[in-house]
């Protein structure tokens, strides 16, 4: 049997509600049958989600397994995928229909390219959506400072439900450690670009679903699950700060990856179990610096008097405190008409950095 070109992987677990769209989105692509084939990791879901995957049978093939997170779906299904290009998609996402199309040309023309993403449609429960892509599209490997500085404010276009990777890349990463229950896409798209050339495309292909089912999102809606967060991103930190060393990378260039994720890990930290005001200082000044390090004169001043508080209080008053006032109507709409919050940080093109 000839193989295809696509492997498309879908990962899901208690993926009831959204499942059915997101194999029938797969199914719907202008892309030709006969190169595409569609495997679904069911995560051990107790719901009716292979009852609604049996459906769609003999047009994709159902891998079921025992509950153990994203990492574990990846170790399991990746292995299986006889395609050259693996495009990976969570079961509560769905694509537009040219998504196959415009990964594949993006591909054929960058011979280099080991993994490609692209915009995204933000949808909500109610309806509504909100687009976010890049200005224009990112061509970079994570070789110097620069390709590092633009990658890490570039990841929220390399999700799951974005990224297509070269199935040769894919193998060469695994396996993803699967204390990674969450996260695991992005050590997936952080290290296939140490190893090949990644591109981001400018136009919204997925569908990306925001929702309080989401394993991801609904990890901050308990402390339990901020835990888990905070292990997890705890643990990307430390294991992508040595795999990227073992790949060769300099050491100021795995500094600049690594750093956003110790924060945000450090962060929940602070959060959950407190620490020193220092920490709390650094810390978010490192986020800040990242995220908005373009920010106008007066944004920084407007931050640095929020920030006066965390000199003083413990970790966990501070952020108390900050969740407190954001639950505000008052506070959300004046800050929305005097200081909104700014935009991420603009870096110049990669080209014009190096």
């Amino acid at each position: 049997m000839t193989a295809p070109l696509f492997s498309v992987l879908i990962d899901t677990y208690n993926h009831e509600r959204f499942i059915a769209e997101a194999v029938q989105s797969v199914l719907a692509q202008d892309f030709p049958v006969s190169e595409r084939e569609i495997l679904v990791v069911d995560d051990g879901s107790t719901d009716r989600t292979p009852d609604i995957l049996r459906k769609f049978e003999p047009q994709i093939r159902i891998l079921r397994k025992t509950n153990g997170g994203q990492a574990s779906a990846f170790n399991h299904g990746i292995p299986e995928c006889r395609g050259q290009l693996i495009a990976f998609l969570d079961g509560d996402d769905s694509w537009l229909p040219h998504k196959l199309s415009a990964v594949a040309a993006a591909f054929e023309s960058s011979p280099d390219a080991g993994i490609v993403g692209h915009g995204i449609l933000e949808t909500f429960d109610g309806g509504a959506a909100k687009e976010a892509r890049p200005e224009r599209i990112e061509r970079l490997r994570l070789n110097s400072l620069a390709a590092a500085s633009v990658f890490r404010l570039r990841k929220s276009f390399l999700g799951t439900s974005r990224m297509s990777i070269r199935a040769a890349v894919a193998r060469q990463i695994l396996p993803v450690p699967e204390v990674l229950r969450i996260e695991a896409d992005e050590y997936l798209f952080t290290l296939a670009p140490a190893l090949s050339e990644l591109v981001i495309l400018t136009e919204a292909l997925t569908y990306y679903r925001l929702h309080a089912g989401s394993l991801y999102n609904s990890a901050g809606s308990s402390v339990a699950g901020l835990r888990l967060k905070q292990s997890v991103l705890a643990s990307l930190a430390q294991i992508l700060r040595q795999k990227l060393s073992q790949y060769g990378l300099l050491p100021s260039v795995v500094d600049c990856v690594v750093e956003i994720v110790r924060a945000e890990a450090d962060q929940l930290r602070l959060m959950l179990d407190g620490g020193s005001p220092w920490e709390t200082l650094r810390t978010e000044t490192t986020i800040y610096e990242v995220m908005h390090g373009d920010a106008p004169p007066m944004q920084r001043l407007f931050r640095w008097a929020t920030m006066v508080p965390a000199c003083v209080l413990p970790p966990r008053w501070f952020y108390g405190l900050r969740r407190w006032l954001g639950k505000k109507s008052w506070y959300r709409a004046t800050r929305s008409a005097v200081l909104p919050v700014p935009a991420v940080t603009r870096k110049a093109p990669l080209n014009d950095l190096q």
